[in-house]
């Protein structure tokens, strides 16, 4: 993670990092992850509990709540911890200007520039600013807005120019980029960034690897081999029996299911590593168990290493076999999986 946080510092050498670390640091565990994020300029999150709990265990540096608050009541425990939020719509500023805090905290104006979720429309911007400087609830404010199409070729020149528009001469700091923003328009600036998905080491192109950014992942996801079996011709694995052996070989049975956040829907032929070798899944995925083909891995027995995703495996090929996104994956490992920190700045995760 350290390295993945020097490559995105590498990319946007003049601007400060804000880590998104929400939902629990994707996954990963926020708690867990936290000593590696020494070298970011503060995180970025969704959940003010999360948020507070970090205040708790010491951690002084900047916390940005990137959905802001969702009630009045919400603010004077944002002010007290010094949090700095969104503001994306006009009743969270009519809340502000309604409310005296013990110390004014800091405000990011978030800016819709056409992918239509959360901000202020273009052509509220002006008045917005004027009522937030007018507002004793606020310190300092920031523009920043999210791109929709930041993956894509030529897919931030329109909202840029919106953005660029509607804040035209105004002297805040500016926070424009997320991870695809940073790898694909290093150019276009902001003073803070926000990466998330290349943190841990996962791809935020649909079509390019994780390590053509220069990232490598976080989290391995591990189990083994908990039982072996032969089979016929015309034999069938599974619930449904939907494989069936069109030779004679064998299946390995996994201890690995959607309980343990592996995808349900995974089809036939998802890739998976026994003892460091392909191999790919063949029936459907269970509750606890997952069936791999074994038939051109002679040495693999009852006891031999898996790797479902992470080191040797890019999580965003598994997810994209299984007709979904690698956060997806990532943010699912569930709750009775044991959770590793290994010493080499990684997270293993087995079963």
């Amino acid at each position: 993670m350290r390295a993945n946080i020097a490559r995105a510092r590498e990319l946007a050498p003049n601007a400060e990092v804000l880590a998104v670390v929400k939902a629990d640091a994707y996954g990963h565990g926020i708690m867990r992850v936290l000593p590696a994020l020494d070298a970011v300029q503060g995180l970025a999150l969704v959940e003010l509990d999360t948020a507070i709990r970090l205040r708790a265990a010491g951690y002084a540096k900047r916390i940005l709540l990137l959905e802001g608050f969702f009630t009045r009541d919400e603010l004077p425990e944002i002010s007290h911890h010094r949090l700095a939020v969104v503001v994306h719509n006009q009743g969270q500023l009519r809340m502000l200007e309604r409310t005296r805090l013990e110390q004014p905290i800091e405000v990011f104006i978030k800016i819709n520039t056409g992918m239509n979720r959360l901000g202020i429309a273009v052509t509220e911007v002006v008045k917005t600013v004027e009522r937030l400087n007018n507002c004793p609830s606020v310190a300092v404010l920031r523009l920043m807005t999210h791109f929709a199409r930041a993956d894509e070729d030529y897919g931030i020149e329109k909202p840029l120019a919106a953005f660029n528009a509607a804040c035209r001469g105004m002297p805040y700091p500016r926070s424009l980029c997320n991870s695809a923003g940073i790898a694909r328009y290093p150019e276009i600036g902001g003073e803070i960034v926000r990466p998330g998905i290349m943190l841990y080491g996962a791809s935020p192109f649909a079509s390019d690897a994780a390590a053509s950014i220069g990232v490598r992942p976080v989290m391995t996801l591990r189990s083994e081999i908990i039982a072996v079996q032969s089979l016929e011709p015309g034999a069938q694995v599974g619930y449904g029996g939907s494989y069936t052996a069109t030779r004679a070989g064998r299946i390995g049975v996994v201890a690995c299911g959607y309980a343990d956040g592996y995808p349900r829907h995974a089809p036939y032929g998802t890739p998976v590593l026994v003892q460091g070798k392909r191999a790919r899944l063949a029936g459907r995925v269970s509750m606890d168990m997952l069936t791999v083909d074994l038939s051109d891995l002679p040495d693999a027995a009852i006891g031999s290493p898996v790797t479902l995703w992470g080191d040797g495996l890019p999580v965003d090929e598994v997810a994209r076999s299984a007709g979904t996104v690698g956060y997806e994956l990532l943010c699912g490992v569930t709750a009775r999986v044991s959770f590793i920190v290994s010493n080499v700045d990684r997270v293993d995760f087995e079963i």
